[in-house]
């Protein structure tokens, strides 16, 4: 053969060979410290960028200094060293998401924790870290989140793309009535779109995880609820992403036009896992050692929930973030932050909790900023004659330890004050359809049990509802419309109240 033929067959093949050149950001670790590595070279990475290690390990980038970057680590072989490569993805942290999520428990990064296989063929991969939604995008909060707990329905409405604190010390109630409200969206089948319930554990013990997964399921509620879960033996890494990654979740739904509703379970631990890795990273303390965007953090995560326009799908995301305060001091650090964020605040008191009155709100220093807007007429006409009962019993009472000599109109004030607690009394696990709660405040705050024994009030008040839903199926028809309660039915439903009493002598 040919010197030039042979060059041409050469140069035949080297043209064949395709050859598609990729440009990859490749760094060097420099050191490893409590799931924090320092890595220099990456210098095309950027914010929350995903890391890949040589051994298999993952991180995300927090922190960018002018000779190296901080890597968060999610995923610890344990077999870093110093040298190691480390390669950018060019893509923000996110997790992949899809309808077979739904029913199960998952970790930060959406892997089941569970026992059981999750395939997430076709899943959308949705970033942890998002820019909340404008408010051209956004539409107000019209339609109320039902809880079944009296108190919060009647008095502290929860709308449907809100965000309600819940807040109160240690051993008040604050997830039982969290569990409650996802209990409670199995009774509406009314609505077509069931509510999507995420509840996100953060730094919790496994033993409280399991317990609250296996309640969930005893009450067929685990079929609509995603459990995602950073648990206390977890990386605190793990508890710092758990509840973007439960945000990202319910995004997922709340883009396909569903009604979500996301418990972060508690942000005070999210701020303690936070704190502890800014400090990690030599970020500067700020008060009580916090760093100084412990604010914007919380923020940029509340700020997500929202009520989207018609144009943009009309799914709503709701949030009952959690906050645990010492001491029932609501001006620390994070429950002020939190409290200024939020739209309201449900505050649970342990002196109310330890006197029997569960869930033990604090009625004066709770309030929903969204209000009777997320209301049906008839509670929101029932909800400003108990609200002003209450208060004038609570006012009343604290004045009258200072002496006996009352006049009836005191006394009469008193006792039916002391019925409106009894009402508002609800064991755990048993949420109320609006319809029962309705009966109950209206019962109540018409003076219609000011001559029912007080000790009596809450085993006969079930009583009282069976018979009006069994006997008068034409009084419930008309309640449950939802309407403004007019005179005519005020009417009809005092005698019916009385016709019940009237049958238990």
């Amino acid at each position: 053969m040919k010197p030039e033929e042979i060059i041409q067959k050469i140069e035949k093949e080297l043209y064949s060979v395709k050859i598609s050149p990729e440009l990859i950001n490749f760094g060097i670790i420099e050191s490893v410290e409590d799931e924090i590595v320092r890595a220099s070279g990456l210098s095309n990475a950027g914010y929350y960028e995903e890391i890949n290690f040589e051994d298999g390990s993952l991180g995300f980038i927090l922190n960018i200094d002018e000779d190296y970057v901080s890597i968060v680590l999610l995923k610890n072989s344990g077999h870093i060293v110093r040298g190691m490569k480390v390669k950018s993805t060019g893509k923000v942290l996110n997790i992949a998401v899809s309808d077979k999520i739904m029913g199960r428990v998952v970790d930060t990064l959406a892997q089941p924790i569970d026992g059981k296989e999750l395939k997430h063929e076709g899943a959308f991969y949705y970033p942890v870290e998002k820019i909340a939604p404008g408010i051209i995008h956004r539409s107000s909060v019209d339609r109320p989140l039902k809880t079944g707990i009296k108190a919060i329905d009647a008095m502290i409405p929860i709308g449907r793309g809100q965000r309600e604190l819940i807040i109160g010390d240690r051993g008040t109630g604050k997830t039982a009535i969290a569990i409650d409200t996802i209990i409670n969206q199995k009774k509406l089948d009314i609505n077509p779109k069931r509510v999507v319930c995420i509840y996100c554990s953060i730094g919790q013990k496994k033993s409280n995880l399991a317990s609250l997964t296996a309640k969930l399921k005893d009450e067929e509620a685990m079929n609509y609820t995603i459990i995602v879960a950073a648990t206390a033996s977890d990386p605190v890494s793990m508890q710092y992403i758990a509840p973007l990654a439960a945000c990202a979740i319910g995004e997922y739904f709340m883009d396909k036009g569903a009604d979500v509703l996301v418990v972060y379970d508690d942000l005070t631990k999210h701020a303690w896992a936070y704190r502890q890795i800014s400090l990690s990273i030599k970020r500067p303390a700020g008060r009580e050692a916090y760093p100084g965007d412990i604010f914007y953090l919380h923020s940029r995560l509340l700020e997500r929930a929202a009520r989207m326009s018609d144009e943009k799908g009309g799914g709503t995301l709701t949030a009952l973030p959690i906050i645990e305060t010492q001491g029932n001091d609501l001006s620390a650090y994070i429950p002020t932050n939190v409290i200024s964020i939020t739209d309201g605040q449900i505050y649970l008191e342990s002196d109310l909790f330890n006197s029997g009155i569960r869930p033990a709100i604090n009625v004066g220093l709770s309030v929903s900023r969204v209000g009777g807007a997320a209301q049906t007429k008839s509670m929101k006409q029932l909800s400003g004659p108990l609200r002003l009962e209450l208060s004038q019993f609570r006012e009343l009472q604290a004045f009258t330890q200072f002496g006996n000599d009352l006049d009836e109109e005191t006394l009469k004030r008193l006792e039916r004050g002391k019925r409106i607690n009894e009402i508002l009394k609800q064991p755990q696990y048993k949420p109320y359809d609006e319809l029962s709660e309705i009966i109950s405040i209206f019962s109540v705050t018409s003076g219609l049990l000011d001559d029912v024994d007080v000790d009596k009030v809450t085993s006969l008040e079930q009583q009282m509802i069976k018979f009006i839903k069994k006997t008068y199926p034409e009084t419930v028809k008309k309640l449950s419309t939802g309407t403004k309660i007019d005179n005519n039915l005020k009417k009809e439903l005092e005698q019916e109240i009385k016709e019940w009493k009237a049958s238990l002598y």
